[in-house]
């Protein structure tokens, strides 16, 4: 059996495949660390959601005996009993742990699981948010939560000013009805009324139907031919995707701190987005971007007009956010994470555990 050494760090979370590891902030987060000299491993790769909680389960059992530390994602639903579990045998190891918050939807889980959630927070030797809207939602529940956001590589996206005529919309998020992926068709539809418009579609499917059904809907309306769906794009080809756009919009109905927002920022993309869940927290209405209300296609239509035909505001919001998305760049981020590493290595205990 290996030795267990104070620079290893175990990430617990998923992370289907090597190749696209990189696809996910914790993946993202261990190869930055490993670079700067940290040992890291990673559970669990399995693709298949039945057998990942056997594999976390071993991985993580494996992984306490040569760890020093470990970091393990929590989400909502069952991804957060498989996070109860990993920390269960870290605890019996008595390796320390921090927790990772993710997703839009844990403050209403949290709601309905409060003991649970509780108990698994103050068990942590750290626990940390990557928004300002998980740590207020989330602070019920344990109050000194670290914010740490999700880390960009700002060095591969190329900020340009967007140069009128503005006619080409950008959508890049998960095929999902979670981010309602058939209003941004209704929302060309609305806008190619008085002038000629294109959508760009770029985002997996998550298989519950909301490709099909953003298909169909722009069939219905008429606007199928002015619609590109890309599918998946590697995370290397994000910026050049996302370069060949004029306006970003978001239409997700829950959300917390989306990196491809971030990423349309970092390239120079005005961003319309709906303002739920912690958008309002990231982005501010009239500076960063226009927020509009979740569901309402008249109203994010009518954002869109008025960045095509105000280049005054386009060009600050542009710039703003930029600057904003320089706040989320690794150079930032990476040393927020080595220091938090290395002060619960060699520090007393965070919490009372």
């Amino acid at each position: 059996m290996k030795e267990a050494t104070a620079n290893s760090v175990l990430f617990v979370g998923a992370f289907p495949r090597p190749a696209a590891i990189e696809r996910f902030v914790s993946g993202d987060l261990a190869g930055r660390l490993q670079a700067c000299g940290w040992k890291v491993g990673l559970t669990s790769r399995q693709p298949n959601r039945t057998s990942r909680l056997a594999s976390i389960i071993l991985g993580t059992w494996r992984g306490s005996r040569r760890c020093g530390i470990a970091c393990v994602d929590v989400f909502s639903g069952p991804a957060f009993f498989w996070a109860e579990a990993a920390c269960a045998i870290l605890r019996r190891a008595r390796k320390p742990y921090i927790l990772t918050l993710h997703g839009g939807n844990l403050p209403e889980f949290s709601k309905r699981n409060s003991s649970r959630v509780a108990k698994l927070l103050m068990s942590a030797a750290a626990v940390t948010c990557p928004s300002p809207y998980l740590a207020t939602e989330m602070r019920q529940f344990r109050s000194n939560l670290a914010l740490i956001p999700n880390g960009v590589d700002l060095s591969r996206y190329r900020f340009r000013e967007v140069q009128p005529p503005l006619r080409h919309l950008v959508w890049l998020r998960a095929f999902h009805e979670i981010y309602n992926p058939v209003m941004a068709v209704e929302v060309l539809a609305e806008l190619r009324h008085e002038q000629e418009m294109k959508l760009t579609m770029i985002g997996p499917d998550k298989q519950d139907g909301s490709l099909q059904d953003t298909r169909k809907r722009a069939g219905k309306l008429g606007v199928d031919s002015g619609v590109s769906f890309l599918g998946a794009v590697p995370k290397a080809n994000v910026p050049e995707a996302l370069a060949g756009g004029h306006i970003f919009i978001n239409t997700s109905q829950l959300d917390n701190t989306p990196v491809s927002v971030i990423e349309a920022m970092a390239c120079g993309l005005p961003v319309v987005s709906t303002n739920v869940g912690g958008i309002p927290y990231l982005l501010e209405d009239g500076k960063t971007a226009l927020l509009v209300q979740p569901g309402n296609v008249g109203q994010m239509a009518e954002a869109v007009a008025r960045l095509v035909t105000d280049p005054d505001l386009t060009a600050q919001l542009c710039a703003n956010g930029r600057k904003l998305a320089e706040s989320f760049d690794w150079e930032v981020v990476l040393p927020q994470w080595c220091r938090l590493l290395n002060n619960v290595i060699s520090g007393p205990s965070l919490a009372n555990r």
